[in-house]
């Protein structure tokens, strides 16, 4: 098993660039074969200080390996969704990826 977790920040600038990347997200993202578990919300605020709340938006991707998790990397709508959804809405971006 293979977990991509991907925090972002978006636009400030831009109101709706949380609700477009998520857009994007379920558009490009979630039909992408190999994807065991597809899993993408807001922030979630929290009392605890150990929580980051800087971020707006977290996916969170389970693939069955390392493999399959490449092959999605390079897969034409994942680099579409980069195109469209992500470069226009985030100011930043996280990657934690472990097995």
């Amino acid at each position: 098993m293979f977990s991509h977790v991907v925090i972002f920040w978006t636009d400030p600038a831009n109101p709706k660039s949380t609700d477009e990347l998520i857009a994007g997200a379920n558009k490009y993202l979630k039909p992408i074969p190999g994807v065991l578990q597809f899993h993408i919300g807001k922030m979630v605020g929290s009392h605890r200080p150990v929580v980051d709340q800087t971020y707006q938006v977290a996916l969170n991707l389970v693939f069955p390996d390392k493999k399959t998790q490449d092959d999605y990397q390079v897969h034409p709508l994942h680099v579409e969704f980069i195109e469209k959804a992500f470069k226009p809405n985030c100011k930043k971006v996280v990657v934690y990826d472990f097995e």
